[in-house]
């Protein structure tokens, strides 16, 4: 399967959960009623009461989805908020020991690698066994977090496998199906609590022989209200194992080392992967490793597989060709021409065809992360330390923003950006412009994504701020570049989490209609960015609009629309609620209206990267780029 098929699976899957998680909340229903007429004196008398059953039910349901949708929309702050509730502490840079320097490393080689915003990372410090989680609804606004114990007991390449188990876990899309399963076992768990609280408070109704004691009532919602959490989770067991495995071989072909991933399997053998936290029991399916000691029934509820199981598996990997192992993330019946047109590789670079930009997303292959490791180490050993501290990273995303080809216009851009920022970072700015300008293109973006965790720890206003000052600097260079495009893009969508941390993405739209029009104004901007000459600006137009789905029954207009950068936000507002089918189909056309030629430049690769990312639909970096790229043309528009 692909990244898209992956994500359809994902929304099936959840889906599924839902009407297994109705059908528990039935039989909790007739149970309770059953209860309820013991409580009223109706029983043995009476079975059958409509109208007590009706308040029985209404009631339960009622209880239980407010309880499941205030745990779901509290969650919807993003991963952050399970990481604390874990007793994670975030792993700031300047606070990190050797060990957790190590771990961030490893993780902005691997957001690298996939191509998503580099996930905070926090460490559970109280936890001494081996484990680790990934949390969050979308790739954008995922976060990591590891225990102490896996720092201490883990080498390079076991922590490596570990990462990259959690990584195929953000972009297949589990993180936001564990996050729905927390909400609906919240509700049912409710019902247990309530039973609880009745049965401490030991009233009695108002006659003692007269029907059943309250704090009995309360007793026996307590045992129903367990059955139904004792069904949770064999619900939650059931989801996550299958997908435990998928994990585990996606981080061996993501590393290409199968040593590393066995060597954390067998060290969890003979040590242990259960936390202390009480909040494991919730999140327990969100672990690298059983996060609880299971004795009786073990096996029917472990969230995870057998270890032996895990290692048989891994182990048969390693008995294949690695370097010929399709990757769990793509498409299988394009995957080696993919690498062989340049994204992992081998082949001529320049040679890119729309059908392999789509086939790449959500794919990771061992060149992205081999490449990443390349690219962050071209970067001067001080940038990549001050990237990672809150003022250095604006002043460098301010820096990012300035013409470093025409002093006339960086002068304008920094007496404007004089008139609203401090002298200290006007000046840091002017600093980090003359380093940047002495990089590889290749490494601007990358770059961007650094600088996005110490960007996040601001408040929402600051960030707001941050986004209109770099499109200020924009605006005073006087014409809109593709990199400015690509730039103010790349850094709205990365800190969406920080500017609206509850914006959902479920799925709102699933036919191309609801989206036309979004979808014809995305594709007219990228036109007008991507090309110079008004012919080519038009026919690059129409190839993307002829790949949508339904495009001979819609009205397209014969030029691109009008539009400015705060149109186009809202239109990619819009898209990112769209099924990932009709992502797929968007992604497509956006590849046919950038890649006339089926050849790209570091600038086209930017783009197309950029427009993917803000629809959830991460591609690795174009491979080779610094060497197999053309000049970047010189285009620009108004």
């Amino acid at each position: 399967m692909n990244f898209f098929e992956h994500q359809d699976k994902a929304r099936q899957n959840t889906q599924q959960l839902i009407g297994l998680f109705a059908a528990s909340i039935a039989v909790m229903i007739v149970a309770i009623y059953i209860a309820a007429l013991f409580l009223f004196r109706m029983a043995p008398r009476i079975w059958w009461h409509l109208g007590l059953f009706l308040s029985v039910a209404g009631v339960t349901i009622i209880a239980i989805a407010i309880a499941s949708l205030y745990k779901i929309f509290y969650l919807r702050a993003g991963g952050s908020v399970i990481a604390q509730e874990l007793g994670g502490r975030l792993l700031l840079p300047e606070m990190a020991d050797e060990q957790g320097r190590q771990l961030l490393n490893i993780v902005e080689e691997m957001a690298i690698a996939s191509g998503i915003s580099v996930p905070e990372v926090y460490l559970l410090e109280s936890e001494h066994g081996i484990n680790a989680f990934a949390a969050g609804f979308s790739p954008n606004d995922a976060v990591i977090g590891v225990t102490r114990g896996s720092l201490q007991h883990l080498n390079r390449d076991e922590l490596q496998g570990v990462i990259g188990h959690e990584f195929s876990h953000i972009l297949n899309g589990d993180m936001r199906l564990n996050l729905r399963l927390m909400g609906l076992l919240h509700g049912i768990l409710f019902i247990y609590l309530a039973g609880e609280l009745l049965w401490r408070w030991r009233v009695r109704s108002s006659s003692e022989d007269k029907g059943l004691p309250l704090w009995a009532f309360g007793l026996a919602l307590m045992a129903i209200g367990g059955i139904g959490l004792l069904c949770g989770r064999l619900i939650k067991a059931a989801v996550s194992r299958q997908r435990e495995f998928l994990a585990d071989a996606s981080a061996v072909q993501f590393t290409r080392n199968p040593d590393g991933m066995t060597g954390v399997l067998q060290k969890l053998q003979q040590m242990d992967s259960r936390l202390i936290t009480p909040g494991a029991e919730a999140a327990s399916h969100m672990f690298f490793g059983n996060a609880l000691k299971l004795s009786f029934g073990e096996d029917m509820f472990a969230t995870h597989p057998p270890l032996t199981e895990r290692i048989g598996r891994i182990g048969g990997l390693n008995a294949r060709d690695l370097g010929a192992m399709p990757s769990p993330m793509r498409n299988q019946a394009h995957s080696q021409d993919g690498l062989a047109m340049g994204f992992a590789g081998g082949g001529n670079p320049t040679a890119v065809t729309p059908e392999q930009v789509v086939n790449q997303v959500g794919s990771v292959a061992p060149e992205h992360f081999a490449h990443a490791q390349a690219l962050l180490a071209q970067l001067p050993e001080t940038l990549r330390l001050q990237v990672r501290e809150q003022q250095s990273a604006t002043a460098i995303a301010f820096a990012l923003a300035l013409d470093t080809e025409n002093p006339q216009v960086q002068e304008r851009q920094i007496a404007w950006l004089s008139q609203v920022q401090p002298a200290e970072l006007v000046e840091k700015t002017l600093e980090f412009s003359s380093e940047i300008s002495q990089l590889d293109p290749s490494l601007r973006l990358p770059l961007v994504d650094l600088t996005i965790p110490a960007l996040r720890q601001t408040s929402a206003k600051e960030c707001q701020r941050l986004c209109k000052c770099v499109q200020g600097l924009v605006t005073a260079r006087g014409s809109l570049s593709l990199w400015d495009f690509v730039l103010q893009l790349v850094l709205w969508h990365r800190l969406q989490p920080c500017i609206n941390p509850t914006s959902t993405t479920a799925v709102e739209f699933t036919s191309i209609e609801q989206i036309w029009s979004d979808s014809i104004l995305v594709l007219s901007a990228l036109a007008r960015v991507g090309q110079s000459q008004p012919d080519e600006i038009a026919y690059a137009f129409r190839s993307g609009v002829f790949r949508l789905p339904g495009a001979g029954q819609q009205e397209k207009p014969d030029a691109p629309v009008a539009c400015n950068f705060a149109d186009i936000k809202k239109s990619i507002e819009r898209l990112r609620l769209a099924s990932p089918k009709l992502k797929q189909a968007l992604v497509d056309a956006c590849a046919h209206t950038v890649l006339l030629d089926n050849k790209v430049t570091p600038s086209e690769a930017d783009l197309l990267r950029a427009i993917a990312m803000t629809l959830d639909c991460p591609i690795p970096p174009f491979l080779n780029s610094q060497r197999g790229f053309p000049k970047p043309k010189q285009s620009s528009a108004k």
